[in-house]
């Protein structure tokens, strides 16, 4: 059972703490975060990458005042960087220690060398070290970018937050990690694993709360720019690009255009600014000159009116 952590009682204090750490969730979001923690069971987050997944976990951490572990996943991720590995240079070294002192025994040499103390933990045995006073906040980002194979090995971990070192035996947790897996959905993670998690997809924030999220993270920008940034964002996302623009980079954007003085946008500012926007050449170049005065101008009747791609999350 997770201890030492004061669990949200409600719904309504999900999103409450949430919010007091600068996350904004609507109540689709914040009844799967709920029901995680109530139930213990890991939540499976899927979304376009920027729609603040990963800002989820941290959002928690923070407030449940406990660690966050990161595993940020890759391709080729395995064991040794994912559970644990063994030090073989201090290995090397206090072997090199007992034959200087001519006190080489074979059967307590093994024993010492392959004891706790040459062990490096990497952040899923971190996260179930039976040592911890209370749960930490695993965050698994971007499953999809590892391996099927890994996939695997998390089924069992995930089963009985347990994991079995050869040479020592089994950690089992005293107090079971808070779990958040996240994925850009570039593939397909395996049914037996969705089916350990709960799950929500997180679409981009309409108008109403990217306004609000930039007017949170960013409290010093002027409001009508804030509102023309939200606005011209929002169009873009209606554009056909190669990689929609997420939260992160409304507020990149956003802090750029005050490192700028910049209190309103212009066609110009746009043009200059749009590789914080975009990341690929082809749509900076489809959007600049003419298209980006079209949809400065479109921006501007938006107001308040839902986007097309209203969502429940809200961070970068």
């Amino acid at each position: 059972m997770t201890s030492a952590i004061k669990m949200p009682a409600t719904i309504d204090d999900v999103q409450k703490m949430l919010r007091e750490q600068h996350y904004i969730s609507d109540r689709s979001l914040a009844v799967p975060i709920f029901l995680s923690l109530k139930l213990q069971r890991p939540l499976f987050l899927e979304g376009e990458a920027g729609v603040g997944k990963t800002e989820i976990a941290r959002a928690l951490a923070a407030a449940l005042d406990t660690e966050l572990i990161h595993l940020q996943c890759y391709e080729g991720l395995d064991i040794n960087h994912a559970v644990y590995e063994w030090n073989h240079a201090r290995q090397i070294l206090e072997i090199r220690l007992m034959e200087s002192s001519g006190q080489v025994d074979r059967e307590s040499a093994a024993a010492d060398l392959f004891s706790e103390r040459f062990l490096i933990k990497r952040p899923l045995l971190q996260a179930i070290d039976e040592s911890r006073e209370k749960s930490p906040v695993l965050l698994i980002d971007e499953l999809d970018r590892a391996d099927e194979e890994f996939e695997g090995f998390l089924l069992e971990m995930l089963g009985n937050f347990q994991i079995t070192i050869p040479e020592l035996g089994t950690y089992k947790a005293v107090h079971p990690p808070i779990v958040i897996i996240t994925s850009n959905r570039t593939r397909e993670v395996h049914d037996a694993l969705k089916r350990r998690c709960l799950y929500y997809w997180i679409e981009y924030p309409d108008y109403q709360k990217e306004l609000q999220i930039i007017t949170d993270k960013i409290p010093e920008a002027p409001r009508q720019l804030a509102q023309q940034v939200t606005g011209f964002i929002q169009e873009l996302r209606e554009t056909e690009l190669y990689k929609i623009p997420g939260v992160s980079e409304t507020l990149d954007w956003t802090s750029a255009l005050l490192a700028l003085n910049q209190s309103e946008l212009d066609p110009q500012v746009i043009d200059d600014t749009m590789g914080i926007v975009l990341k690929y050449q082809d749509d900076i170049e489809m959007v600049r000159g003419e298209p980006v005065r079209a949809m400065l101008e479109r921006s501007k009747n938006r107001g308040p009116r839902r986007g097309r791609r209203g969502g429940g999350g809200g961070g970068p």
